[in-house]
C-alpha cells in the first residue's frame, strides 16, 4: 500500500522541488555566464598577445629609422662641409683660371702668328664664360683645360688654312702651311708668292721660289691628306750657338 501524505507536505515537497529546479536553472545560467566571461577573457588575452606582437614590430621599425635618420644626418653634415669646402675652392679656382687665361693670351700674342683671329676669340670666349652665373666652375674649369689642350696639339701638327698676307705692301689672299710650331709658311694662289713667318723679325718674308715653292706645295698637299707624309725641305733658321 502506498504512503498517503498530507496535502500541505506535498505542498511543501514540490515547493522544495521547484525551488531546487531554480536553482539548477541559475546554477546553468551562471555557469553559461562563467563561460561566456572565460571566452571574451580568452580573446582579450589573444587580442592583448597580438598588440604586443605589433608593438615589438613597431619598436623594431621605429629603431631602424631612426639608424636611416641618424644615418642621413651624418651624410647632411658630411654634405654641408663638402659644400663649405666646395665654396672655398672655387674662391680659390677663380682667380687660378682668370690667371690661366692671361698667360693663354700672352702666349698667343708671342707665339707664331697662325690663325690669329681664332685663337683670340677662343681666349675672349673664355673670358665671357667665367662672368656667367649659370656655368660651374667645374665646366669653367674644363673649358680652360681644353683650350690649354689645343694649343698643345698645334705643335704636334700640320695644317693648311686660307688667309691674308701683305706682299709688296698688298694684301693678298694665300694658302698658309703650319708645320707645328717650328714654321708657319705663305704661298699665293698659283704659286707666283712664296714666303715664311721670321721669328726672330716677327715678320713675314718672301723665300726663295727655286727652293720652297715645290715644297711648299708639296707640304700643302700633305696637309690636306692628299699625299702620304714625308720629309720637307723648311727655312727653319739655325739654333743660335750652332757654329760658333
Amino acid at each position: 500500500m502506498g504512503v498517503l501524505l498530507p496535502v500541505s507536505a506535498l505542498a511543501q515537497i514540490n515547493q522544495v522541488l521547484a525551488q531546487g529546479e531554480a536553482r539548477a536553472n541559475e546554477g546553468a545560467q551562471a555557469q553559461q555566464q562563467i563561460e561566456r566571461l572565460a571566452d571574451q577573457a580568452g580573446a582579450l588575452l589573444n587580442e592583448y598577445r597580438t598588440e604586443l606582437k605589433v608593438v615589438d614590430g613597431l619598436n623594431v621599425y621605429n629603431g631602424l629609422l631612426q639608424k636611416q635618420i641618424d644615418n642621413q644626418q651624418k651624410e647632411m653634415t658630411v654634405l654641408s662641409e663638402s659644400i663649405e669646402k666646395v665654396s672655398l675652392i672655387e674662391r680659390q679656382i677663380k682667380p687660378l683660371m682668370i690667371s690661366m687665361i692671361d698667360s693663354l693670351e700672352e702666349f698667343v700674342r708671342l707665339d707664331v702668328p697662325f690663325l690669329p683671329e681664332e685663337r683670340s676669340d677662343r681666349v675672349e670666349r673664355l673670358r665671357l664664360l667665367m662672368e656667367r652665373s649659370d656655368v660651374t666652375a667645374a665646366e669653367q674649369l674644363r673649358r680652360v683645360m681644353e683650350a690649354y689642350q689645343i694649343e698643345n696639339e698645334y705643335g704636334r701638327t700640320i695644317e693648311d688654312y686660307k688667309g691674308t698676307v701683305e706682299v709688296d705692301g698688298q694684301p693678298r689672299e694665300v694658302d698658309f702651311l703650319r708645320v707645328g710650331r717650328i714654321a708657319l709658311l705663305y704661298q699665293s694662289v698659283g704659286g707666283q708668292f712664296t714666303g715664311a713667318y721670321n721669328k726672330e723679325t716677327g715678320q713675314f718674308e718672301e723665300i726663295s721660289p727655286a727652293l720652297y715653292k715645290a715644297q711648299m706645295a708639296n707640304g700643302l698637299r700633305i696637309a690636306r691628306k692628299q699625299k702620304a707624309p714625308e720629309l720637307m725641305i723648311l727655312p727653319i733658321p739655325a739654333p743660335k750657338g750652332v757654329g760658333q
